[in-house]
């Protein structure tokens, strides 16, 4: 099968798009199947993939009657920062499998939205030149490497790049794409790279002794520790979040050492196959931090319904993750800048019938338990 995009991404809003999850209807014809499969899939079998987004339709929206919302907004203050909508574009990794130019036009349109973005170690382009046209909310996601020098580095240079924060993947440590991804024949372009890495000697492949494990004194050899959360924790002087949390005692253990604020996240289902939801996580792991500490949602947020259902649960704000690479294949920046503005909308929507006028009026009151004859997966298009 070969991989090529069936059509370069337009340089207009294409006809026909109602609501935020249009552009995932209209990606495969942006995007060559085996690419979409593996931006699409995660791991294993997908089971975690699809429990993300039928955890979102467990949930109804109460409506309310008689609420004066004349005055609503959706403003926030996140990370010290004033914003104007709680949708911040997810680190998505090698941007550039849908977009020549890849995580740019992300940052175009978080820019002209006020939308936070979060920019993956991965990404195919320099984090520099991603920071010189994203907006002032923007943050640096790591994957801490194998020398802790090359992590320094990394560090110190979005820092001095002026990202605000430093978000630390710490769920992944092994990845596979999934069986469907596999089955396409999917394989990274050679011309997709993680050019944010090109400067580091990458690790080669560790000799086993007999009866070793591949995972475990393979793969799992180099994977973050305690202790490299410590040394992180003193080696910046950048707030630091942790992403990829879904226990409860992982959030108790993770506030008391000083990190900023936590991402409830399973990776996109793309870590552990059979991983709870991460919306099914939010409320334990809420009810582990308190009601001040810092939280954000990622996985499976499709609509604005999905976004107000995990504002509820405990979440300060979501991140947009396969949405953003649906949009940007579909019409780059301006295509991301869209869905932004058209699930900010939804959002917005959703609060006025459910009598919110502000973000501080969302709360597990707002939700019920889905009853027979309540809406699918997602909240229908404005």
């Amino acid at each position: 099968m070969r991989d090529t995009a069936p059509q370069p991404p337009l340089d207009h809003i294409p006809p026909g798009i109602r609501c935020a999850q249009d552009y995932e209807a209209l990606a495969p014809r942006f995007i060559a199947a085996p690419r979409l499969a593996y931006i699409a899939g995660g791991s294993g079998d997908d089971a975690t993939v699809a429990a993300n987004r039928r955890a979102f339709a467990a949930w109804s929206v109460w409506p309310r009657l008689l609420r004066d919302v004349r005055q609503g907004h959706t403003r926030l203050a996140l990370g010290g920062q004033a914003l104007a909508h709680p949708l911040l574009l997810a680190p998505v990794a090698y941007q550039q499998l849908v977009h020549p130019a890849g995580e740019l036009e992300s940052a175009r349109a978080a820019q002209a939205l006020g939308a936070g973005l979060v920019l993956s170690t991965l990404a195919s382009r320099r984090l520099e030149d991603v920071a010189a046209l994203a907006g002032p909310l923007r943050w640096f996601q790591l994957y801490f490497q194998p020398v802790r020098a090359a992590t320094l580095d990394l560090v110190q240079r979005a820092e001095a790049a002026g990202y605000g924060a430093i978000v630390v993947t710490l769920d992944a440590s092994i990845q596979v794409a999934s069986r469907a991804a596999q089955a396409a024949g999917f394989q990274m372009p050679a011309d997709c790279r993680s050019v944010n890495l090109a400067a580091y000697a990458q690790a080669s492949a560790r000799a086993l002794a007999e009866g070793d494990s591949r995972v475990f004194q393979g793969l799992m050899a180099d994977a973050p520790r305690l202790d490299d959360l410590d040394w992180l924790l003193g080696a910046t002087r950048l707030p630091v979040w942790v992403k990829g949390v879904l226990h409860p005692d992982d959030a108790r253990m993770l506030r008391a050492r000083g990190v900023h604020g936590l991402v409830v996240s399973n990776h996109g289902g793309r870590g552990l196959d059979g991983a709870p939801a991460s919306l099914a996580a939010l409320p334990a792991v809420r009810a582990a931090v308190g009601p001040g500490y810092p939280l954000l949602l990622d996985g499976g947020v499709r609509s604005g319904g999905d976004a107000f259902k995990a504002l509820a649960l405990g979440a300060d704000a979501v991140l947009l993750g396969r949405l953003q690479v649906y949009a940007l294949a579909v019409a780059g920046a301006l295509g991301v800048a869209h869905m932004l503005k058209l699930l900010r909308e939804e959002l917005e929507a959703t609060m006025a019938l459910a009598g919110c006028a502000t973000l501080a009026d969302i709360g597990p009151g707002c939700l019920s338990p889905a009853l027979p004859g309540a809406p699918g997966e997602s909240a229908p298009c404005c």
